[in-house]
Order: structure tokens, then C-alpha cells, then sequence
């Protein structure tokens, strides 16, 4: 089932993510950055266990991000991941987001989603100020992509 996250999912949540990160698939999250982002997170529980998480974060006017897609490897291929992605878009069109961007490092898989590849630039130079302070900044391999709504 898909929900909203509560606090007592976040370590959960951290090791979701963090698995993915140490296999250089995707970003690694602190647990003070996600108890602060808590009420971005979207995850999907099985049986009393975070399977899937996936945020939605509010960038700037008509700009929201998808972060942190995680899906557990046992649980893929199943529409996981296209249901949080569909749950974070259906709550980017109810606060009035005009577009939803990602950095990726599996851009195919948004773009089964109808997000398209666009130049890193043409994102806003507001986005780059959490850039600044990552690990991977300036050599950082992610793709953008956009969807409009």
C-alpha cells in the first residue's frame, strides 16, 4: 500500500536509499536530512515493511523534484516504482506544480513516465545550491529530466 511517510518509517527509509547509494545507483540520505523531509517522502509498505519510497520536493515556483526512488531489488518489476512516481506526480498537480524534474542515474526508467531528458542548465540555478555540497559536485553523472503537468 502506498502512503505518506511517518518519522517511524525513516530508518527504513535510510536503508533503503543507502543500500542503493553504496552501490553508486543513487545519492545517499542522512537520517537528519530525512527526519527534515519527512513529509516529502511517499513509500510503499508490504507486510509491515517499507518496501519503496520515493519524495517530492518543492524546488521553486511551478518546480517540484522527484528524489530517492528506491524500490527493494526483491519487490522490482512488480509497478512499485510507477506507483510512487504516480503518486508523487498526482501531489505535484494538487499543490499546482507546473513541472516535475529528476537527476537520475536511470533516466530510461523515467522516461517511461513521459519525463524527457533535458540539459542540466535549463534547470534553475536555485536547484545547484544542494548540488554544491555533494560528494560527486562538479563530476556528478546524473541525468536531468522533465515532465510537464
Amino acid at each position: 500500500m502506498i502512503r505518506k511517510a511517518r518519522i517511524e518509517d525513516i530508518g527504513q527509509v535510510q536503508k533503503l536509499i543507502n543500500q542503493f547509494a553504496g552501490q553508486e545507483l543513487m545519492l545517499p540520505r542522512s537520517l537528519s536530512n530525512l527526519y527534515e523531509s519527512v513529509r516529502d517522502f511517499w513509500v510503499y509498505e508490504l507486510n509491515n515493511r517499507i518496501v519503496g519510497c520515493c519524495a517530492l520536493h518543492i524546488t521553486w515556483k511551478g518546480l517540484v523534484e522527484i528524489r530517492s526512488l528506491a524500490v527493494n531489488r526483491r519487490y522490482q518489476g512488480k509497478g512499485i516504482g510507477r506507483q510512487l512516481i504516480n503518486a508523487a506526480i498526482a501531489e505535484a498537480k494538487q499543490i499546482g506544480a507546473e513541472s516535475v524534474f529528476t537527476l537520475t542515474y536511470i533516466p530510461e526508467y523515467f522516461k517511461k513516465s513521459g519525463f524527457r531528458r533535458v540539459s542540466k542548465d535549463k534547470l534553475p540555478h536555485k536547484i545547484w545550491a544542494e548540488c554544491i555540497n555533494c560528494p560527486k559536485f562538479p563530476d556528478c553523472k546524473e541525468v536531468a529530466l522533465v515532465k510537464k503537468l
